[in-house]
């Protein structure tokens, strides 16, 4: 009976998880993984007299050079009064995952000229170059573009965008896998050396069967992974099994973050204070001795105009607990980040402070 029921504790044991918080793709990216971009250079027509003008060289010989395409033999002088064409810059982005042959991606479209507004026009048919501003391999564009253009900021009429202009004429794979083996890289939120250490030994816990080290951590951002020689033909499998992988909830870098445009005051990890008083305009904390029972008549004031942190001597108080008191005081925003900007510069803040 003692031997049944600790066979069931020990069963209940191992149907209990750990906490974990994440999986490995939720914080990595794989190298290679990255966006790249389309550009061009072309003609918006059919505008309402908003366009850059005859005089503008720029548009009128590009224009002079479509219309001879057409066998329409015009003279860049006859088009003297033209008031419905723009030259524009074109720019795609190839999703980070890539794109193939017959994907649309939208296109931004901007004037280079005196053109006054796109409201109303159309993009002319236009090659898309690489990154580089190269053609693809075969010679020809990446991608076509062409269609309506749509304002989205009513303000700035001289930009705006093709919905799905860019039908991509050649792929453009994202190229993630070399000689065998693929690079994580953290997130920057998330790159340090005990994730990055975590992560490997994760990897080589779960998919080293054959006694070799698959992951080796080699900076806080960079995790590189060597596929088995069984699985690289079709590596599919073993790097989806490798992304799915929870990844344990891991004490995380101290930071504060600060945007005081937005007043927001972020704390992450355990941040510490050092022992310290805090003094600051318009902070008072007020005290009432004694305890206020249900109806004080004569309750004794105290007004402070200094904030003490970890009175005790001991060590330990966490920035939270200060702005918790802050948050009763009613402090504001604006006030609150001096206070922990001037407890950083005195060196009683012990984390990274990032100001946005």
């Amino acid at each position: 009976m003692i031997i049944r029921k600790i066979n069931i504790f020990l069963a209940l044991c191992l149907l209990v998880s750990p906490a974990w918080g994440v999986k490995v793709a939720d914080i990595t990216r794989i190298s290679g993984q990255r966006s790249n971009v389309l550009t061009g250079m072309g003609l918006v027509v059919g505008l309402k007299g908003t366009g850059d003008g005859g005089k503008f060289a720029p548009a009128i010989r590009p224009l002079v050079s479509m219309l001879r395409k057409f066998n329409n033999n015009v003279e860049a002088a006859e088009l003297v009064n033209a008031q419905n064409v723009a030259v524009v810059m074109l720019q795609a982005t190839v999703p980070p995952q890539g794109a193939v042959n017959g994907d649309e991606l939208d296109v931004y479209v901007m004037t280079m000229g005196g053109a006054k507004s796109l409201e109303g026009g159309r993009l002319y048919v236009t090659p898309m170059l690489g990154p580089t501003g190269l053609l693809a391999p075969n010679g020809l564009p990446f991608a076509l573009s062409s269609g309506p253009i749509t304002i989205e900021n009513t303000a700035v009429p001289t930009v705006g965008v093709v919905k799905r202009g860019a039908i991509m004429e050649w792929d453009m794979p994202a190229h993630t896998i070399d000689n065998g083996r693929f690079t994580l890289i953290l997130e920057p939120v998330a790159a340090n050396w005990t994730t990055a250490s975590t992560i490997a030994k994760m990897i080589n816990d779960a998919e080293n069967t054959a006694g070799e080290t698959l992951a080796i951590a080699h900076s806080e951002t960079a995790i590189e992974v060597i596929i088995p020689p069984g699985e690289r033909q079709y590596p599919d499998s073993f790097i989806s099994r490798v992304q799915r992988l929870p990844v344990p909830i891991l004490p995380t870098e101290a930071r504060v973050v600060i945007n005081e445009k937005t007043g927001t005051l972020i704390v992450t990890g355990d941040v510490e204070i050092s022992p310290v008083a805090i003094s600051h305009k318009g902070l008072t904390i007020q005290t009432i001795t004694p305890t206020p029972v249900p109806s004080p008549r004569f309750p004794t004031v105290t007004l402070k105009q200094t904030v003490a942190v970890d009175t005790t001597g001991q060590g330990g108080a966490k920035l939270r607990d200060l702005v918790d008191a802050l948050d009763q005081l009613k402090v504001p925003a604006s006030e609150r980040i001096t206070i922990v900007k001037e407890l950083y510069k005195s060196g009683k803040l012990h984390a990274k402070l990032i100001i946005e």
